[in-house]
């Protein structure tokens, strides 16, 4: 069966919930390196600022990977686009877990972010799917999906590289990733092309998005700047653990369930939304954000058993306050959603526009905030997020009402 462009099925709830896991998967790939980054320095004997390359090249490479690939998505079927991802994700996780040395690591991390995009073209096609009205609802749960993946990664990590080291947690991925391939291959309907045009045409007509969308440009702009801050407090927290507290991979990955809890409490900005308007979500989330990290740079005078409580209540804050960024049920709640209404027709592609500058934002984070580790300590990192999530609240505070939702043409993408 192929699913049309105008076609709005109502989708099966194990249909959904599988694209969200398959999401959830595929982002989680992303991660797995954080909270184990201490094993894989004395592993490979490795500087501080060398092991802050890994995230940093997985992150550069999901960037690059959205903006050359996720187009493709409004071209061809995001059936196959997202089979074909995941088999070659399985593929560079296995190879990940063989790397004898940073040179092979690193490449391999970068392929990692590339293939990882297929976590990007499930959530367009979960909005493909959703009947009209439920758009918001279906994004919901397929993000909150992938959210979890984004957090729990780290703390399934943490455990496995504690008792097993760290290459076992990308050989266990990597048989996930198969599996998955395998479900999503046959539950997925195949889809229509949304677009004519060719690749170099889908790929100019980003620019078109950007330049004809300014709640699109704001909306990328703040989700960037938060990412800055949330990037750079999880790239750097396995070994700020380690090297002030002593505290082994299992821990650092145990902040993970504290950043679960945040992005599960973030599914009630929906409801929220409804009571005081997408506007005033946005600016309370960016706000979340900022007051999470002052508390942890307010903490460094308590005892060091004070600090780590206050970091770990201040994880489920600023992660609830960055996913209500994200994630929503209603249509407007969320970043996200509201790009998504501005052209259904561009839904990869707008897709592309919000995540490249969004997880290009991530890669700035990690590697700002192993530099800033290496150079000023902890606290130079909790100053570096203060300043990030400062920047993004100020640009919601500054932005304007929301105005009604446009639609840009292929002919206009390319203007």
């Amino acid at each position: 069966m192929t699913i049309p462009s105008s076609a709005t099925p109502a989708p099966s709830r194990p249909l959904i919930l599988t694209m969200a896991a398959g999401a959830g998967f595929a982002v989680a790939s992303l991660y797995y390196a954080q909270p184990v980054l201490q094993r894989i320095t004395d592993d490979l004997h490795l500087t501080v600022p060398q092991s802050g390359l890994i995230p940093t090249l997985t992150q550069i490479g999901y960037a690059a990977g959205i903006f050359l690939l996720l187009p493709l998505g409004d071209r061809y079927d995001r059936r196959t686009l997202i089979v074909v991802k995941a088999l070659a994700l399985a593929l560079m996780l296995g190879l990940c877990s063989l790397a004898p040395g940073l040179n092979t690591l690193l490449l391999t991390s970068f392929l990692i972010g590339v293939t990882a995009t297929l976590a990007q073209d499930i959530v367009p096609a979960a909005s493909i799917l959703a009947p009209a009205g439920q758009q918001g609802r279906t994004i919901g749960t397929v993000m909150t999906g992938l959210t979890a993946g984004i957090l729990l990664s780290r703390t399934v990590s943490g455990v496995v590289g504690e008792h097993f080291g760290w290459r076992a947690i990308y050989l266990i991925a990597a048989a996930l990733l198969l599996a998955m391939a395998g479900v999503l291959w046959r539950m997925l309907p195949r889809f229509a092309a949304q677009s004519t045009l060719s690749y170099p045409g889908l790929l100019l007509s980003l620019g078109g998005l950007w330049k004809t969308h300014p709640p699109l440009r704001r909306a990328a702009l703040t989700t960037a700047v938060l990412s800055v801050a949330f990037s750079a407090f999880w790239s750097t927290l396995a070994l700020m653990l380690h090297q002030r507290h002593g505290l082994g991979s299992d821990v650092a990955g145990a902040f993970g369930l504290a950043g679960a809890a945040g992005a599960i409490a973030a599914r009630m900005a929906g409801a929220l939304s409804d009571r005081i308007g997408a506007q005033r979500v946005t600016r309370l989330a960016a706000g979340l954000v900022m007051a999470s990290f002052v508390a942890m740079g307010t903490a460094e005078a308590l005892p060091m058993a004070a600090q780590l409580a206050v970091i770990a209540f201040a994880t489920v804050t600023f992660d609830l306050g960055f996913q209500s960024s994200l994630v929503s049920h209603q249509t407007l709640v969320s970043h996200q959603t509201l790009v998504y209404s501005l052209d259904p027709a561009a839904r990869g592609r707008l897709n592309a526009v919000l995540f490249t500058v969004m997880f290009s934002g991530m890669a700035i984070g990690s590697v700002l905030g192993t530099q800033v580790l290496a150079l000023a300590g902890w606290p130079g990192v909790i100053g570096l997020a203060v300043i990030a999530s400062g920047t993004g609240l100020l640009l919601r505070l500054t932005a304007p009402a929301p105005a009604p939702a446009s639609s840009l043409t292929d002919a206009e993408a390319e203007a």
